[in-house]
């Protein structure tokens, strides 16, 4: 493509998928959005970063040429628009780039620009590793055991921005039709329910396509690094034909496209009965995993003991003992994984869930290990192999040019970049010398202020001291 407002380096290539793989040139272009606020600061420390540790793991044989492209205040004050087509288009071309926090336009018009990027390229999956590192600020007991990887469905659920706001003629109009085509439905309304103006209303699509591409993602993540388990996140025992239709397509799927790689918990405790007592009947393994068996129907007992016998059919691949070195399947209601993920962190591994689950669970999740200053994030199409990287914080323009906050985040997202494009060593190499610098107390202020004997640098002096532990 040409470009009116992008410079294209002369000497790079890009990267290409070709049958499904990744074509990742020695001198690929990345696309890369500074960001608004303190992410002009974070940028210039950051990218400093990436090139030492691409110099020093190649020895010149791979360099990344970075090209310029634009969103947010700068794009607005340079050319009128919050998010140019050319920078779409960059990002499409290019496959794989990285940015900085953006502001979101008060008023109409777009109601994110990160969602905006996201549904324009399709990249369905947010993918947010949460581990904590040895010395980082922490408000709980043992941020150790925090080490989970968090599949976060990025283009349905409320987040697809089907929302109207009371009184407009969207909003009337729906509320119109469920009062007149669906009024068992409507009287659910509990509020304005005679004047449908003071009533906002949003809908929330989950579907089965998009559910399955996330999960299909996250299993293949976890098989290929050997995680020990996914599980599913939802909110199911509500809302039972959205969140619990992505459980159900979710397991669905991971028994029909991957059985003799996983087992689902519930299948450990059939088979697991029996590895420890072959002779027990249908009828009492039902009560062992189904404390409740007796009291419930007859037609819910049938659906136990038929599930039963589902899965004593796994006995010859599964069965043995064999089960427990398979990846292991399960699923967790949205607020209780909550709690535990706080009271037992080491239950969880890869976590897949919608959207709306995913943003509440990786904020939480940041905060128990240093909080959002240094949680990375990218965000995924494994099917065409677009990806954009960001920075997971906001802009704080407060601390706009002060070159004083933590570029972690912005540097962990160029670490995670690096390793999708399969420059590991490199990726390697900025995880190790930015704990080494932690461990040394070499930090921003937001660690300082936290830790006792630390010596509290600007923002480029930690870009500079990661080099320096490379």
């Amino acid at each position: 493509m040409t470009y009116k407002n992008v410079t294209i380096p002369s000497d790079g290539a890009a990267i290409a998928m070709k049958d499904g793989v990744m074509q990742v040139p020695d001198n690929p272009i990345l696309p890369f959005i500074r960001g608004d606020g303190t992410g002009p600061d974070i940028w210039a420390a950051s990218v400093r970063v990436f090139d030492a540790a691409v110099e020093k793991c190649y020895g010149g044989k791979r360099k990344i040429h970075w090209m310029e492209v634009f969103a947010g205040e700068l794009a607005f004050r340079q050319f009128g628009d919050w998010l140019p087509q050319e920078t779409v288009d960059a990002f499409n071309e290019f496959l794989v780039g990285i940015k900085g926090p953006l502001t979101t336009p008060i008023g109409k018009g777009i109601r994110s620009l990160n969602v905006a990027l996201r549904q324009m390229l399709d990249l369905y999956v947010c993918l947010r590793p949460v581990k904590y590192f040895t010395g980082v600020p922490s408000p709980v007991k043992r941020p150790e055991k925090v080490d989970m990887v968090i599949f976060r469905e990025n283009t349905e659920d409320i987040y697809a921005g089907i929302d109207f706001e009371a009184g407009s003629d969207a909003a009337v109009k729906l509320l119109n039709f469920l009062k007149t085509e669906m009024p068992k439905e409507y009287k659910k309304v509990r509020f304005g329910i005679e004047a449908v103006n003071e009533i906002g209303v949003g809908v929330k699509p989950v579907s089965q396509p998009g559910t399955e591409r996330l999960i299909r993602s996250a299993i293949e993540y976890a098989l290929l690094f050997k995680r020990k388990s996914v599980t599913l996140v939802h909110k199911g025992n509500i809302m039972k034909f959205t969140e619990g239709a992505f459980r159900d397509w979710g397991y669905n799927l991971a028994k029909r496209e991957f059985r003799n790689q996983i087992v689902t918990q519930r299948e450990s405790w059939i088979i697991g009965n029996v590895d420890a007592n072959a002779g027990i009947s249908v009828e009492e393994n039902a009560r062992q995993i189904d404390p409740g068996y007796d009291m419930m129907t007859p037609a819910q007992q049938s659906e136990v003991r038929a599930e039963i016998e589902e899965a004593l059919t796994l006995l010859p691949t599964h069965g043995g003992g064999k089960w427990k070195r398979l990846l292991m399947i399960r699923d967790s209601i949205a607020d209780i994984t909550l709690q535990q993920v706080l009271t037992r962190p080491e239950e969880f591994d890869v976590i897949a869930t919608l959207n709306l689950n995913g943003d509440y669970l990786s904020d939480a999740l940041a905060a128990q290990v240093g909080g959002i200053g240094i949680a990375p994030g990218g965000n995924i199409n494994y099917i065409t192999g677009h990806a954009v990287f960001e920075a997971t914080h906001g802009t704080a323009p407060k601390y706009a040019n002060l070159d004083k906050v933590n570029p972690g985040s912005m540097i962990l997202s160029g670490e995670m970049m690096l390793r999708f494009m399969g420059w590991v060593e490199a990726a390697d190499a900025i995880v190790n010398a930015l704990e080494k610098t932690i461990a040394q107390k070499t930090v921003t202020y937001d660690f300082a202020r936290q830790m006792d004997g630390a010596k509290e640098i600007k923002c480029s002096e930690f870009g500079t001291a990661i080099i320096a532990n490379l």
